[in-house]
């Protein structure tokens, strides 16, 4: 099969540093190169794998319309995509990060498979899904 990896996924947003923030403070990913693009935003990173493109919804829109590629339009919700998922370590720490940033979430242990899951959300409503054998 041609497909090897899942590289990353867009967040759109009205607040570009509000969101790095949370994915840099609150998940650890890192802030790393972005080539200029046309529009502001960021590259968040897992080692030495761009995860996250972060950009801010008019510039990127007017920059996408442009060049005639389409963009998703606001909702309440992901509509068909529900979740973004990571695995981790240290599940005690995530919860040390997650309540000294205010972060909301639901624990879900999954006994069968020696997992234990938090769901949250960022601050776009995007729900993460982070996972960590214990």
């Amino acid at each position: 099969m041609p497909l090897n990896l899942m590289e990353h996924y867009l967040v759109l947003t009205d607040d570009n540093e509000l969101t790095r923030d949370f994915y840099l403070n609150v998940l650890g990913l890192k802030d790393g190169f972005r080539p200029e693009l046309g529009f502001p935003g960021y590259w968040l990173y897992l080692d030495e794998t761009p995860v996250l493109h972060i950009a801010e919804w008019s510039t990127y829109t007017a920059h996408s319309n442009e060049l005639g590629i389409p963009v998703s339009t606001r909702s309440d919700s992901t509509g068909a995509f529900d979740h973004i998922a990571f695995n981790g370590t240290k599940p005690d720490e995530m919860v040390i990060q997650l309540e000294k940033f205010n972060v909301a979430y639901e624990r879900n242990d999954v006994p069968h498979a020696n997992l234990v899951q938090f769901f949250l959300n960022d601050p776009n409503g995007v729900k993460i899904e982070l996972n960590f054998s214990v």
